[in-house]
C-alpha cells in the first residue's frame, strides 16, 4: 500500500526508498523528458530528484495516497534549476564564433520529416508558454495527474491548476499552428556548391533506385 510505503519513506527506510525508485523512476523520467526534450537532461533530473527526495523525506506529508505527485513536484523544481544552468551555458556558447554544420539525410529521416516537423512545432510552442502554464500542462496532460495531484505537486490551489490548464490548452493550439506556419515558410537552405537539400535527397533516391 502507498500509505505504508509513505510512512516507511518518511522514517528513512532504505528498502522502502528503493521500492519507490523502482516503482516511479520511469514516470519521473518521462515527465523530465517531456519538459526538457533531452534524454541526458531527463536522466540528470531523475538522479537529482530522488537524491532531493531522500534528503527531504522528513518534509513528506504523513497523509496521502500516491507518492508520484510529490516526486513530480520535486522533478519540476529540479528541471527549473537544470534549465537555468543550461541556458547560461548556451548563452556562453553563443558568444563563440559560429560553426557551419551540414546535415546528412537518410531515407529513414526523410520518411519521418513530417512527424519531426510537428513534434518540433509542439515543443517550440510549449517553450513559448508561461512557465507556470507549461508545468501544469505537462503534469496533467503528459504525466496524467489529476487536477488535485498536480496541485499537490506544485503547491498551488486546485482551481489555479484548472485555470492554468485551460489557458495552456488554448495557447498551445494557437502557438503550434504558428510554429508550423513558420517552419513551412522557411526558404530552402542551400548546401555548399549551390546544391539544395531537396536535390540532394532526390539524387540519393535516384542512386538507390539505380542500384536496385
Amino acid at each position: 500500500m502507498d500509505h505504508s510505503l509513505r510512512q516507511r519513506v518518511r522514517q528513512g527506510d532504505p528498502a522502502a526508498f528503493g521500492e519507490l525508485f523502482d516503482r516511479e523512476a520511469q514516470a519521473v523520467y518521462r515527465h523530465a523528458l517531456r519538459l526538457s526534450g533531452n534524454p541526458q537532461v531527463a536522466e540528470e533530473v531523475v538522479s537529482v530528484t530522488f537524491l532531493e527526495a531522500w534528503q527531504g523525506r522528513h518534509r513528506l506529508r504523513p497523509e496521502g495516497d500516491s507518492l508520484l505527485p510529490w516526486l513530480l513536484g520535486i522533478a519540476t523544481n529540479v528541471h527549473r534549476n537544470v534549465a537555468r544552468a543550461a541556458r547560461r551555458h548556451r548563452e556562453a556558447l553563443a558568444r563563440l564564433p559560429p560553426r557551419q554544420v551540414v546535415t546528412d539525410f537518410a531515407d529513414e529521416t526523410v520518411d519521418r520529416m513530417g512527424d519531426a516537423e510537428k513534434l518540433h512545432a509542439v515543443r517550440a510552442a510549449l517553450a513559448r508558454l508561461r512557465r507556470a502554464d507549461r508545468e501544469v500542462f505537462t503534469l496533467c496532460v503528459w504525466a496524467g495527474l489529476s487536477h488535485a495531484a498536480a496541485a499537490e505537486a506544485l503547491g498551488v490551489p486546485e482551481g489555479t491548476v484548472r485555470s492554468r490548464l485551460s489557458r495552456a490548452r488554448t495557447r498551445l493550439t494557437k502557438l503550434t499552428d504558428e510554429e508550423l506556419k513558420k517552419t513551412r515558410a522557411k526558404p530552402e537552405r542551400p548546401l555548399p556548391g549551390g546544391q539544395h537539400l531537396v536535390s540532394r535527397l532526390q539524387t540519393a533516391r535516384s542512386t538507390q533506385e539505380t542500384i536496385r
